[in-house]
């Protein structure tokens, strides 16, 4: 069965893709509004996996609403809610289309999360099942699992390579109102970035 799981290159998306692999042909899968060349991050990882990877074009109106939102709410998550949305509803509509599609996220994640009746709602609307093999880990049993199969870097969000949702709002916000409106928006947070895998 093909399976398409939202891709960003960094450890939890990753380890979605090592779960899963047993059981589908999975497909990487990078949104992206065109707004950098981030997503190539994503295939090089893809690449070093030895999985499929495809780019997902995501509507750049969505990408302007979200960061509208963002600037409006003064924090991220429901802009990235948004996004993440809108991302995984591209992925169900795709063509030629998967048998399944799934994310990285996990228990203790606050964004982006899928509820159990939008996940009924997307499978229902596009004959796809929504997997979300991460959704009964915690962070730290993630960290364990990852420390004993990935290689990644961690570093600060602004400073780690990866093709996620917030590195494009991040450059939306700037270039609207400047660099000092992302510091005072985003809060400090690290980001992984994915380099290899111990199979």
């Amino acid at each position: 069965m093909e399976l398409g799981l939202l891709y960003s290159g960094g450890k939890d998306s990753t380890l979605a893709a090592l779960l899963l692999e047993e059981f589908y042909d999975v497909t990487l899968v990078t949104g992206h509004f065109g707004v950098s060349d981030d997503w190539e991050h994503a295939r090089a990882t893809a690449d070093r996996l030895g999985f499929a990877f495809e780019r997902l074009e995501l509507d750049s109106e969505v990408a302007r609403e979200a960061a509208d939102r963002i600037r409006e709410d003064g924090f991220p998550r429901n802009g990235i809610q948004r996004v993440h949305q809108h991302a995984l509803e591209r992925l169900a509509a795709a063509e030629p289309g998967y048998d399944a599609v799934a994310d990285g996220s996990r228990r203790d994640d606050r964004v982006p999360t899928v509820s159990r009746a939008q996940a009924q709602s997307l499978e229902d609307r596009h004959d796809v099942d929504y997997i979300a093999p991460l959704s009964g880990f915690g962070r730290t049993a993630v960290d364990r699992l990852v420390e004993a199969r990935l290689e990644v870097t961690v570093g600060p969000s602004e400073e780690i390579d990866r093709a996620d949702y917030e590195a494009e709002l991040r450059r939306l916000i700037a270039d609207a109102d400047g660099p000092q409106a992302v510091d005072e928006i985003f809060p400090d947070h690290t980001q992984t970035y994915v380099t290899d895998v111990y199979r």
